[in-house]
């Protein structure tokens, strides 16, 4: 038995992710009750994305990613696409994975290229390993 499956959580963590690095379409902001800070409810902004069910409990961190790039308004953040990846941070002390954002830029967005071998090309300009897609499916952590 996994405990990390006994307890399942209301919101995406960077576990989920599973080391890759996931691109998504922003859909909402709303303020929820996250828990508990000295003895009284703790509201966090939470984000949430088109199609998937789990939010990301957005930190000081990645809510000023977003603010700086899409502004400061969250409804203008509608329908723009950024990208989930973990990174391992420092938290009460300890190192610990966590949850960050960035903005997709012109790489993210080119097509994976194609393997000039199978591809049947003679001539293949750049590097001839085929680049990896971007996967947008977070896994299903029912």
């Amino acid at each position: 038995m996994k405990m990390s499956e006994e307890f399942p959580s209301k919101y995406l963590k960077a576990t989920d992710l599973k080391g890759r690095e996931i691109k998504l379409t922003m859909a909402h902001v709303q303020s929820e009750e996250v828990g508990m800070k000295n003895g009284q409810p703790d509201f966090k902004p939470v984000l949430y994305f088109k199609g998937k069910d789990k939010g990301v409990v957005l930190n000081k961190t990645n809510a000023n990613t977003l603010s700086d790039f899409y502004g400061d308004d969250t409804d203008d953040w509608l329908d723009q696409p950024i990208i989930l990846f973990s990174v391992m941070t420092e938290y009460n002390g300890k190192s610990t994975p966590g949850l960050r954002v960035r903005i997709p830029t012109a790489k993210d967005n080119k097509p994976a290229r194609r393997d000039p071998i199978s591809s049947g090309l003679d001539d293949f300009p750049g590097d001839s390993k085929p680049q990896p897609e971007m996967n947008d499916d977070i896994p299903d952590f029912r």
